[in-house]
């Protein structure tokens, strides 16, 4: 089978010109930091909430919070029997 000839009034032959791409914001590092820190204060207390809540370093009373996330702190390997 023969193809045909491409036509100049062929869309397919048209060049079409791309949009030029997004310039990414800057954000200045002054209004990113306290985001920063705050993010790492969350995750420090959450690190230690499945890492360290238990035995003499327990900051709550019983082993509700130890057996809560127990499964996440094999998932971590952290130690805990």
């Amino acid at each position: 089978m023969a193809e045909s000839p491409v036509r100049p009034d062929d869309a397919r032959a048209t060049p079409v010109a791309l949009p030029a791409p997004a310039a990414l914001p800057v954000i200045p590092l002054r209004e990113l930091l306290p985001w920063v820190l705050f993010a790492g204060a969350v995750l420090f207390v959450l690190y230690y909430l499945v890492g360290a809540e238990q035995g003499a370093t327990s900051v709550f009373s019983g082993s509700w919070l130890h057996e809560f996330v127990h499964d996440g702190r094999h998932l971590l390997a952290f130690p805990c029997h």
